[in-house]
C-alpha cells in the first residue's frame, strides 16, 4: 500500500516538474509585437484625429494599441535634431532626449516594453546616411570611442532617472555599413525621390573587414554603457541586408570575431526594398543556424494600403498577391506573421511609422510630415487623396484592418493564461515558443490553440 502511494506521489512530482519546465519555456519564449511610434507626440500635439474600426474617436492611442493585443513600442533618439535640415525635419526628425523621456514614460506606464533606437546622429541614420553629429565632428577615433560611451551612458541615466528604463536598446540604426562616417556633404539632390546623394569618406565606411576595428570599437563602447546603466536591457545590432544573405552573415560573423557584446539580431524587412518572403526566410535560416545563441527581431516592417512607390532593386512587387489596399495590407501582414512564426528564434515584430496620420491637420501650418507615407496603420487621408489622382473610400484617420493581425505573432493575444484539458476544433496550433505547427500535435505536451494553452495528454 505504501509502495503504491509512494509511486503515485513520485509520478505526480514528475508530472508537476514537467509542467513547470514547459511553462518556463513559455516564459523564456516571450515575444514582442508593436511598432515604432516616434512621431505620436507631434501628431497628437498638432491635432491629428484617429478613429477605431467603428469610426469612434480614439481618446488615448496607447490604451487603444494595448487593446489590440500589442505589447511593445519603439522610439528613435537623435543627438541634436535642431541641426537637421528643413527637409529632414519635414521627414520627422525631431526626437531629442526630452521628447523621448516624455513619450517613453507614457509607453512604460501603459505597460508596453520599450525599444530605444539610438541613431547616433543629428539626422536620419540608415545604410546610406550615418553622419556624425555636428558637436562630435573633428574628434579623433579615440575621442569618438569615449564620446559614444559617455553619450549613451548619460542618455540612459537621464531616462532611468525619469523611470524610463528601456527593455531593448539599438546601438545604432541600420548600421549595415557602419556609423559615424563624418560630415554629410551632398553631391546631388533628387527632387522626385526627395533624396540626397552624399560623399562618403573611405576612412570611415565599413564593408567587410574595411575599417572594422574602428566600427566594432564604437559598438563595444556603446554596449559597455548599456550594460552599466541598464544591465537587464537587451542590446540589438540592427542591419537591413536581408537580400544579401552572405553580407548579412559576414556582418554578424565580424561582430562575433571582434567580441562585440549584444543579444539580438535586428532586421528591417520591407518587401519593396528587401525582396520576397523566400528571400527573408533564406536569411533567417542562415542566421538561426550560424548564431543559435541570438534571438532575431524584425524591428522595422511595413506595407502600403495605397499608392506604392516604385519598387527598388532587389525589392519585389507583391501587389499582385497582396493588392495595394487596406485589405491587401492586412493580407500581407497575416502572411508575414505566418512566415515569422515558423522561426523559433524570431521573437519581435515592429511596424514602422504605424501612427502616421495627417487627418484633421492644416497642411500649410500644422502638418507633421512632408513625406507621403501610405503604409501606416491609420488612413492618412490628407495625403492619399489628390497626389495620385485617386480618391479612396476608406475614412480618414480610421485604423487599418491590418492591425488586427499583429497579435497573432504572439500567439493570438499578448497574455495567454487560460489552461484547458480538451482540444478545441480550431485547427491552428502553435508550440510553446509561438511557432506555428503544420498539424494538430500528436505528442504529449503544452501547446497553444484558439488563443489558449492546451495540455495534450
Amino acid at each position: 500500500m505504501n509502495l503504491n502511494y509512494n509511486h503515485f506521489e513520485l509520478m505526480k512530482k514528475k508530472l508537476l516538474l514537467t509542467l513547470f519546465a514547459l511553462l518556463a519555456l513559455t516564459v523564456n519564449a516571450q515575444k514582442y509585437v508593436g511598432g515604432d511610434i516616434s512621431l505620436l507626440t507631434k501628431y497628437e500635439t498638432n491635432g491629428a484625429k484617429y478613429y477605431d474600426k467603428d469610426g469612434v474617436a480614439i481618446s488615448d492611442m496607447l490604451t487603444f494599441l494595448k487593446g489590440q493585443g500589442l505589447n511593445a513600442m519603439r522610439v528613435r533618439l537623435f543627438v541634436d535634431p535642431a541641426n537637421a535640415s528643413n527637409l529632414e525635419k519635414g521627414q520627422g526628425v525631431c526626437q531629442d532626449l526630452d521628447y523621448v523621456k516624455a513619450l517613453g514614460k507614457r509607453i512604460k506606464e501603459a505597460g508596453f516594453s520599450l525599444m530605444l533606437d539610438f541613431h547616433y546622429s543629428d539626422v536620419w541614420a540608415d545604410p546610406a546616411k550615418q553622419w556624425t553629429p555636428k558637436a562630435w565632428l573633428g574628434l579623433s577615433d579615440e575621442d569618438l570611442y569615449t564620446k559614444i560611451y559617455e553619450y549613451t551612458r548619460d542618455c540612459l541615466k537621464a531616462l532611468k532617472d525619469e523611470g524610463v528604463v528601456p527593455d531593448f536598446i539599438q546601438t545604432g540604426n541600420e548600421i549595415s555599413y557602419g556609423m559615424l562616417w563624418g560630415e554629410g556633404i551632398f553631391e546631388t539632390y533628387n527632387e522626385t525621390k526627395r533624396e540626397y546623394k552624399y560623399k562618403i569618406s573611405s576612412n570611415t565606411y565599413y564593408a567587410g573587414s574595411k575599417n572594422q576595428t574602428r566600427f566594432t570599437n564604437l559598438l563595444k563602447k556603446a554596449g559597455e554603457a548599456c550594460r552599466e546603466i541598464c544591465p537587464k536591457a537587451k542590446i540589438i545590432l540592427h542591419t537591413e541586408r536581408v537580400p544579401n544573405t552572405n553580407y548579412l552573415d559576414n556582418f554578424y560573423k565580424d561582430m562575433k570575431n571582434a567580441g562585440v557584446d549584444y543579444d539580438i539580431i535586428g532586421l528591417s524587412y520591407y518587401p519593396y526594398y528587401h525582396g520576397s518572403f523566400a528571400t527573408l526566410e533564406s536569411s533567417l535560416n542562415r542566421l538561426e543556424t550560424n548564431y543559435p545563441d541570438k534571438d532575431i527581431m524584425i524591428v522595422e516592417t511595413g506595407y502600403y494600403y495605397a499608392w506604392q512607390p516604385t519598387v527598388s532593386s532587389p525589392g519585389v512587387d507583391l501587389s499582385a498577391t497582396y493588392p495595394i489596399s487596406p485589405e491587401g495590407q492586412q493580407a500581407f501582414t497575416r502572411a508575414l506573421i505566418e512566415v515569422l512564426n515558423k522561426h523559433e528564434k524570431v521573437t519581435g515584430l515592429y511596424w514602422w511609422w504605424m501612427e502616421a496620420c495627417e487627418n484633421g491637420l492644416d497642411w500649410n501650418t500644422k502638418r507633421v510630415s512632408d513625406d507621403w507615407y501610405n503604409a501606416s496603420l491609420f488612413n492618412d487621408d490628407a495625403k492619399v487623396n489628390g497626389k495620385d489622382g485617386i480618391t479612396y473610400n476608406y475614412p480618414a484617420g480610421k485604423v487599418m484592418p491590418a492591425i488586427t493581425e499583429l497579435k497573432a505573432f504572439v500567439g493570438g493575444s499578448s497574455g495567454i493564461s487560460n489552461l484547458i484539458y480538451s482540444a478545441p476544433e480550431d485547427n491552428i496550433w502553435y508550440d510553446v515558443s509561438g511557432k506555428r505547427m503544420t498539424n494538430k500535435p500528436a505528442s504529449k505536451g503544452i501547446y497553444i490553440n484558439n488563443k489558449k494553452k492546451v495540455i495534450i495528454k
